[in-house]
């Protein structure tokens, strides 16, 4: 029987069990359709209607071995172990070669953490059954389980030996590889794979992926191009393709990638973005405009979009319209440290310092301790008169960032402005030591301080 007709008979037992249900008149069924009905229920989380359907099924076959199967899986799945196993138990005296008998004991022990006993009744198993590869990608997930990956992908392998159509066991082994950074190892694998199957699209498309990963940008189309040209609805591998295509900066045909994703699919906002971004690489400002506002359109809560938006206008250098994106953005999501600090960045190049250090400080609040937000905050503060601020902000920044040179050179300047010379002093040589070259920081942020004859002859110190 083939596939297609095997579906539409269990169709038929589905819709025959369901009117009996509803009708409460008593159908008669075989054996094999009460197994099909309980395990579809099962797969479908209908778990009600399974017990139904294996209590009706015991009923008219007590002695199915099949059917009390079943009814192991069901208590395993409700976790009643104890009643799985002694119906297992009866099982096994009757019919001690049944493979299903071992598979469900692997289930057992699987459940209890017991993984290497799981796969000594799966190894048993493999001996009685005519499903090598159910069984072996059985004992592929108990490794994966145990962290045991060079294990697990060699009986993914197995599985895929014994059948090629097995798709979460091809997924599986890739997984592997790159989980175990085998990369060039998978491309080998995959290429082997698809000499037998060249017309898998999941092949290509896990081959365009390891070709990606290892930064082959020409060859990871290559795939994804035969991933596309086999299965042409495959959104993943155009999405791929696409980005491929990006990082070849052949920016209009990544486009035309993207656009595709979007006729097979609801369009998404990081299609959306990614097409802006194009357009903006390709000088098309309109259409990258018009893409990014599609995108926040799409997606009010994609952080990328609103910050592509107020970048675009940073770089047009309209800081007035990259602020009132930047405050939409913050309307929005006002916890967002990545907005408060374009807000602070916008504010500092119109010389609004106050709103440029409520910026900064908003973004550490919210979880921002990069070294840049340290440092432009101090920045900040010092302009605005708040010396002592911006030694508590740069002696914060020095206990996350030790010997930094960047926040020495700042403390030097301020321990001056306080007249501190000896620690002004004692920090611009630990500085000069720790990074001469970054000396300019001193010249630029305190030119006052860069003419002092002290700071002079400690440069000269350290270029002789």
């Amino acid at each position: 029987m083939s596939h297609n007709e095997e579906e539409e008979e269990n169709k038929l037992s589905l819709s025959k069990f369901e009117s009996m249900l509803k009708t409460n008149k008593v159908f008669f069924f075989d054996s094999e359709e009460f197994e099909d009905i309980v395990l579809h229920y099962m797969d479908t989380g209908r778990v009600n209607l399974a017990k139904k359907a294996l209590r009706l099924g015991l009923e008219q076959h007590p002695k199915s071995t099949g059917l009390k199967l079943v009814h192991v899986e069901l208590l395993i799945y409700d976790d009643k172990i104890e009643q799985a196993e002694k119906i297992l138990n009866e099982i096994a005296l009757l019919e001690p070669t049944n493979e299903e008998v071992f598979i469900q004991r692997a289930n057992i022990c699987s459940k209890r953490d017991q993984h290497e006993k799981a796969i000594e009744h799966l190894r048993i198993a493999l001996r009685y059954t005519d499903d090598e590869a159910d069984v072996y990608s059985m004992i592929g997930m108990e490794y994966l389980f145990m962290d045991n990956l060079e294990l697990a992908k060699e009986n993914f392998i197995l599985c895929l030996d014994n059948d090629e159509e097995d798709y979460s066991a091809l997924y599986n082994v890739v997984y592997c590889f790159d989980f175990l950074d085998q990369n060039q190892e998978a491309i080998v694998y995959l290429e082997n794979f698809i000499e037998k199957n060249p017309y898998s699209e999941v092949a290509w498309h896990q081959l365009g992926r390891q070709f990606y990963a290892v930064k082959n940008y020409e060859k990871a189309v290559w795939a994804f191009d035969y991933a596309c040209l086999i299965d042409e609805g495959f959104l993943g591998a155009f999405l791929e393709k696409a980005k491929s295509l990006e990082k070849l900066q052949h920016y209009q045909e990544a486009i035309d990638c993207y656009l595709v994703t979007i006729e097979l699919d609801d369009p998404t906002s990081f299609a959306y973005l990614r097409i802006g971004k194009c357009y903006e690489k390709l000088g098309n400002t309109e259409q990258a405009l018009n893409f990014y506002l599609k995108t926040v359109h799409e997606d009010p809560l994609l952080d990328k979009a609103w910050l592509a938006i107020t970048d675009f206008y940073i770089k047009q250098k309209d800081f007035q319209k990259s602020l009132y994106y930047i405050n939409k953005a913050i309307g929005i999501d006002g916890e967002n440290p990545l907005y408060w600090r374009r807000y602070a960045t916008i504010n500092q190049y119109l010389n609004f310092f106050e709103e440029a250090e409520e910026g900064y400080r908003k973004a550490f609040e919210n979880g921002d301790i990069a070294l840049d937000n340290f440092l432009f905050w101090s920045d900040v503060l010092y302009v605005l008169g708040e010396v002592n601020a911006a030694f508590e902000i740069l002696n914060q920044a020095k206990e996350l960032y030790p010997n930094e040179a960047e926040i020495l050179y700042r403390l030097v300047g301020l321990f001056y402005n306080i007249e501190e010379e000896t620690n002004a002093i004692e920090a611009l040589e630990t500085a000069l030591t720790t990074d001469f070259n970054k000396n300019y920081i001193l010249k630029d942020a305190f030119p006052h301080v860069w003419e002092c004859e002290t700071v002079q002859n400690s440069i000269k110190k350290h270029t002789l």
